[in-house]
């Protein structure tokens, strides 16, 4: 609901009685998910992970990151095949030096990771993400390719270094039965950024295009590439907070507590046999 309320904004007008009771439903669902979890026995989601900040900060960058990235290859398509008239295999090669450093980043981190932790890669990653929105803000229909391309490749460090420490921050700590489970909250928040990354740019796109697509094109996504530029910035601040000392030690109560809590709540198996 909350993104159909975000795509279809611009439509129907943000204080339509529509919007608004998409954005109510969305409001009304995440509190009674809050209310619910901490009451079961086995919930999908342990609250109790977000008091580690290695943790909430591995969920909020994935989703910030992986909006950064969502927003930025529907726009750059658009840009590209709409605005500059490229065949789709051509704007796919303008895109390939983006993937060739991001898959060449990607080993980096890890080896970073492993001698100094996750505080670097995440500054890299939040100041290449920056750096390269910022860049797209002057884009324009005449741009020179090796300007597009430059945008491409920053913006592509910065992507590049971001899911190793992500992936390495979500399970700092935590106990080791509860590993997986903390992975694949850090997995969802990547799929959640994509999703709202491009329906805050269709958004952005939608409210902000007057006339044909190719002539406002650049005038009407520039919100777009700040946006982009400030999850950057996000990324960057979140890096700073949750890998620090202080960031170590929450991990370590987080830990504590849910090894504590564990040990109170009785197997699956035994409780069976109790039953039976």
């Amino acid at each position: 609901t909350v993104t159909y309320g975000i795509i279809e904004g611009p439509d129907y007008g943000w204080a339509s009685a529509r919007i608004l009771a998409c954005f109510a439903v969305g409001a009304v669902a995440l509190a009674t998910f809050l209310w619910h979890e901490p009451r079961r026995d086995e919930p999908l989601l342990d609250l109790r992970f977000f008091r580690s900040r290695p943790f909430s900060g591995a969920a909020l960058t994935a989703v910030t990151g992986l909006c950064a990235f969502g927003g930025f290859l529907f726009l750059i398509t658009l840009y590209l095949q709409d605005v500059r008239g490229y065949r789709p295999l051509t704007a796919g090669l303008f895109l390939l030096p983006m993937a060739l450093v991001m898959a060449c980043s990607a080993p980096l981190a890890g080896r970073v990771i492993a001698r100094r932790g996750t505080r670097i890669p995440l500054i890299i990653s939040g100041a290449g993400i920056a750096a390269g929105g910022l860049l797209l803000t002057f884009l324009t229909a005449t741009t020179p390719v090796w300007y597009v391309l430059l945008c491409g490749v920053v913006f592509g460090v910065g992507q590049g270094w971001l899911n190793a420490p992500i992936t390495n921050n979500a399970v700092a700590g935590m106990p080791r039965s509860q590993a997986g489970v903390a992975a694949g909250i850090a997995s969802t928040g990547r799929q959640v950024g994509s999703l709202l990354g491009v329906a805050v740019m269709g958004s952005v796109l939608a409210a902000n295009l007057h006339g044909p697509l190719a002539a406002g094109f650049t005038s009407a996504t520039r919100p777009g590439w700040w946006i982009i530029t400030g999850a950057g910035v996000v990324v960057l601040a979140l890096a700073l907070y949750t890998t620090g000392r202080a960031g170590r030690a929450s991990a370590a109560r987080t830990a504590s507590l849910i090894t504590r809590g564990d040990e109170h709540i009785p197997a699956p198996q035994a409780a069976g046999a109790r039953a039976a």
